[in-house]
């Protein structure tokens, strides 16, 4: 306990100097003192049976209930056997950026629910809050108080002033970096990194990082075992620098890592930066001092891409390139989420013309794109926005719905193949289309997909046999029961990329006792593609079909083959 508390001295210290360092140290002992009694004393290690839901808390409505007890209701009336962790997208009262724009840390938001429905959840499901950790309301009382001039509040927000050089800062939005807000110090520019609402936190103050602990120990208390820091990247400003992945902002998250594992050591840590793969995985750190799981932010569009033009070249390139740097890191494998599709995390594993021709494919499908402005004045394509389910299968094009559900799993299995905690997005879960009507009402790309969904109306689409929901839903459901049943896809087992076909992703799966193997074989492409080798395939875990010496893979298809472990 000692050793630790020096550590986290000595990173106080890095961030605030010695004298500043070490008042800060005594005020975040109180406040461990004051919670470290409320934490739940668990254990929570993570196997080849979890797998994530990522839902907003109103994603699922009913008028006879709230929204948080229509959720429940579904998860445990049709995901339990298959979903463990649930990450509920920010639930908090809110002004703007559907929860993104937090007005109480401490709150739920009424419209949705309580704590104590939120506690009903975690009694069943393992559950990942946010910590939107970058910026707040400009509806929050503290935001409110800087504007009236409360001296407690005076840096809890960056001023920029005349020689604040903002020429390199890395733009994630096609907005104005700085808004002008009147307050009783006068005209002052603020740091608002995504919108006007949403006004950056000045870290740089001691006051704010404890005012963020406090948050995140609170979430620990009520429940949650895994924390999302939200757009992490951008924490720490500095003038004439790019304001992106400082040291501070490092040194901030083997902060928190300090305080979780000395107080509530069972909960773990998710980066969320949306930035090219090397930089993505630096939040790894020496693999046991910063974040325990990363975004696996190139992996959407390079499955997207395999299954636009049938080649899974750069999907297996990059695959057979990642490297974990400890058995306690794990890659957050997701295909879609409530944001769009980044582009950033595809430069240098697509070339310049895959890329143009995912952009090209996304607005020919009905999809948006989106994007950031450049520090010399131009701009560049961020995310694509648009329902998976529609970018890799053309609503415009006549096929057999089968065929289109076939490229969807076959997406999916991509994922759930791959070493690391596979990750649902709710209307990936559901295959869901684009929803063209909420980008018209609000004028945010974003809302192509993320529809809320009436309770009755998925419970009937789900039981209609045939329908979109019902197929996908119980095709997805079918790969993950057979995933969890084999511990070679224990996220600490090992994983081997092959190269075996352009058109085929092929993934050998160990477990950490290497007792077991299973060899993912997932068809990108349109073709019947068929392989040939020495020593019979084995054994197919979903269709429980065994294979000799040849084998023919339909199109889209997924084979999960158990194997020797020596093969």
């Amino acid at each position: 306990m000692a050793d630790r508390r020096k550590e986290i001295l000595n990173k106080l210290e890095f961030l605030y100097g010695n004298e500043t360092g070490s008042a800060t140290v005594r005020e975040l002992d109180a406040l461990l003192e004051r919670y470290k009694h409320n934490i739940p004393q668990k254990r929570f290690d993570f196997t080849q049976k979890d797998v994530v839901l990522i839902t907003y808390g109103d994603g699922l409505q009913n008028a006879e209930m709230k929204p948080f007890e229509a959720l429940k209701v579904f998860l445990t009336g049709y995901a339990q056997e298959i979903i463990s962790i649930v990450h509920i997208l920010p639930f908090f009262p809110y002004s703007s950026d559907d929860g993104f724009s937090v007005i109480d840390y401490m709150s739920v938001n009424p419209e949705l629910g309580s704590w104590d429905h939120i506690r009903d959840i975690a009694g069943s499901f393992v559950l990942m809050f946010d910590l939107v950790i970058n910026h707040i309301s400009a509806q929050s009382r503290e935001f409110k108080e800087f504007l009236e001039g409360n001296e407690m509040y005076r840096d809890y927000f960056i001023v920029a002033g005349p020689d604040t050089d903002i020429s390199r800062v890395f733009r994630p939005r096609a907005l104005p970096l700085l808004t002008r807000f009147s307050t009783s110090w006068g005209e002052l520019d603020l740091w608002t990194t995504f919108s006007v609402d949403q006004i950056d936190l000045n870290f740089k103050n001691p006051r704010v990082l404890l005012f963020i602990i406090d948050a995140l120990l609170f979430y620990v208390t009520m429940g949650a075992s895994m924390i999302r820091l939200d757009a992490i990247a951008y924490l720490w400003k500095e003038s004439g620098t790019n304001c992106l992945h400082l040291p501070q902002t490092h040194m901030v998250v083997k902060l928190f890592r300090d305080i979780l594992e000395q107080v509530a050591p069972h909960v773990k840590i998710l980066t969320e930066t949306n930035v090219p793969h090397k930089e993505n995985i630096s939040y790894f750190g020496n693999g046991e001092d910063e974040a325990h799981m990363v975004y696996n932010f190139a992996l959407p569009p390079l499955c997207a891409y395999s299954l636009l033009s049938g080649d899974a070249t750069p999907l297996t390139f990059w695959a057979g390139t990642l490297e974990l740097p400890s058995q306690n890191t794990y890659m957050y494998n997701f295909t879609a989420s409530h944001d769009g599709i980044g582009v950033l995390p595809a430069r240098d594993l697509l070339t310049n013309d895959q890329i143009a021709s995912l952009l090209l494919e996304t607005k020919r499908r009905g999809g948006k794109v989106s994007y950031k402005n450049n520090p010399d004045g131009t701009r560049s394509p961020y995310e694509l926005n648009i329902s998976l389910f529609d970018l890799i299968s053309d609503p415009h094009r006549e096929e057999p719905l089968e065929r289109k559900v076939d490229r969807f799993i076959a997406s999916q299995a991509i994922a759930l193949s791959l070493k690391g905690i596979p990750a649902l997005y709710y209307h990936s879960l559901l295959g869901s289309r684009n929803f063209y009507e909420g980008v018209k009402k609000t004028g945010m790309n974003r809302a192509i997909n993320r529809k809320k969904l009436d309770l009755h109306q998925l419970i009937h689409e789900l039981d209609t046999e045939g329908s979109v929901r019902n197929l996908v839903f119980l095709r997805l459901g079918q790969l993950i029961k057979s995933r969890k049943a084999f511990r070679a896809f224990h996220p600490r087992g090992t994983q081997k990329i092959l190269s075996i076909h352009r058109a085929i992703f092929a993934c050998a799966r160990y477990s950490p006792d290497r007792k077991e193997c299973v060899l993912a074989l997932i068809n990108v492409s349109e073709e019947h593609v068929s392989l040939t080798r020495e020593q019979p395939w084995g054994t197919d875990i979903l269709s429980g079909k065994a294979f000799d010496e040849e084998l023919s893979i339909l199109p889209y298809g997924v084979l999960w083959l158990q194997q020797s472990p020596r093969n």
